[in-house]
């Protein structure tokens, strides 16, 4: 009972809650950036077929964030970097779906390798290597959230610039290159976005479990609707949700921010999956 007791303790404990809540305050509002950020780009991810892509382009931001540790120079610019480095590989040699997936498989054990090399080599705080891999909510300080926030916004406004095109592109690329639409620059476009939208996410959620934030939040939206409106509202409601639920819950504990965060995600999907399934039922038994 006492060790049971202890472990709740260390899972959820909300002592001086009040007096830590302003320690998070960037956190908050890098973590409302993200979830935006995430939740519409997530909604091209499931369209396109690409939550593998987005594991390989966190494992090389993680690299780049480690090697900017290293050397002790700005983590979401390295973060950035090294994402982008992935994402225009893959945009470049994965233009076919096999190909891609080659080259994915690739990059992640190679980024992977390189970013334990260079946390090895790394002689600061322990803290510091753990956070880059299972995420970190009281160490946003307030350049990064600047980084952040301008990051994002690019990201927001190449999405609304390419959202019409992208989403006839992703839905119908033959019928969409017929008519004239770039499909093969946009593809490419769309996996720098992506890398941008994954080296943000690294920096709170952490390099391992970036897919919670990117495809979750849209893969339980689509189990309740295809509305090409509402789909890309409720992806983004459930991201932010998880992200900020995630910090909120974390701050009251030593337990990184990454359970909190991935578990939530994870229950609104299983809620989202069952009312999908449900609904169809429901309504054939009124018809009845």
């Amino acid at each position: 009972m006492t060790l049971a007791a202890g472990v709740w303790h260390q899972i959820f404990s909300f002592e001086n809650y009040g007096e830590l809540l302003a320690l998070v305050r960037n956190s908050l509002i890098a973590g409302a950036a993200l979830g935006l950020v995430g939740g519409l780009a997530g909604v091209f991810v499931m369209m396109r077929d690409l939550p593998f892509a987005v594991h390989g382009i966190s494992e090389l931001s993680f690299a780049g964030a480690s090697a900017a540790l290293l050397l002790g120079v700005n983590i979401v610019a390295g973060s950035i970097a090294g994402s982008l480095l992935a994402a225009g590989a893959i945009g470049v040699l994965g233009a076919r779906a096999r190909d891609r997936n080659s080259v994915i498989g690739i990059i992640m054990p190679f980024g992977l390798g390189l970013g334990v090399l260079f946390l090895a080599l790394y002689k600061g705080r322990a803290a510091n290597k753990f956070g880059l891999l299972t995420g970190q909510i009281v160490a946003v300080d307030t350049p990064q959230t600047a980084w952040l926030l301008g990051t994002s916004s690019l990201v927001l406004v190449a999405l609304a610039v390419m959202w019409r095109p992208l989403a006839f592109a992703s839905a119908d690329p033959d019928v969409a290159e017929a008519r004239g639409v770039p499909v093969r620059a946009l593809s490419f476009a769309f996996m720098i976005v992506l890398g941008l939208a994954v080296a943000l996410s690294v920096q709170i959620v952490g390099a391992l479990l970036v897919l919670s934030l990117v495809v979750t939040p849209a893969a339980a939206a689509a189990r309740l609707t295809a509305s090409p409106v509402l789909l890309p509202l409720l992806s983004v409601a459930f991201a932010v949700f998880s992200i900020e639920g995630g910090i909120l819950l974390a701050l009251g504990s030593s337990i990184p921010i990454s359970p909190y965060v991935t578990t939530i995600s994870f229950t609104i999907y299983a809620v989202c999956r069952w009312a999908g399934a449900y609904r169809p039922r429901h309504f054939r038994q009124a018809a009845r």
